[in-house]
């Protein structure tokens, strides 16, 4: 499944100071074939993360909750995500209490490639 959004354009524009200024997906900046697939997943477990903190979790009682091995969530939230769906990390949010809408929209005129995003 390819998903696109408006920052897999991939334009950089060089900043005064030699910075490269980025639009907003590191994993694309980088050059990542999946970057926005992992942009998502980031997002995704940057609310996870949240989570667990208003919770007051530890890593071995948040695992126990959202039913994965304490090593493969400790892994999740160091950034280290990729053996894990995007399906599971719904899956672990809806287990901290989290409701999850999906929402299909029609698609826009001007746009071949729609868009996934995480608010």
């Amino acid at each position: 499944m390819k998903i696109a959004s408006k920052t897999s354009q991939n334009l950089k524009l060089p900043a005064d100071d030699g910075f490269t200024v980025s639009l907003g997906n590191v994993y694309a900046d980088i050059g990542a074939r999946d970057s926005e697939a992992m942009l998502v997943k980031a997002q995704l477990c940057a609310k996870i993360q949240t989570a667990l903190d208003r919770r007051a979790l530890n890593q071995r009682d948040a695992a126990k909750l959202i039913g994965i091995a304490q090593a493969k969530l400790s892994n999740m939230l160091r950034g280290d995500f990729r053996g894990i769906s995007e399906s599971k990390m719904l899956q672990c949010l809806v287990r901290l209490g989290h409701e999850i809408t999906i929402i299909v929209k029609a698609p826009r005129r001007d746009s071949a490639v729609g868009c996934l995003a995480v608010v």
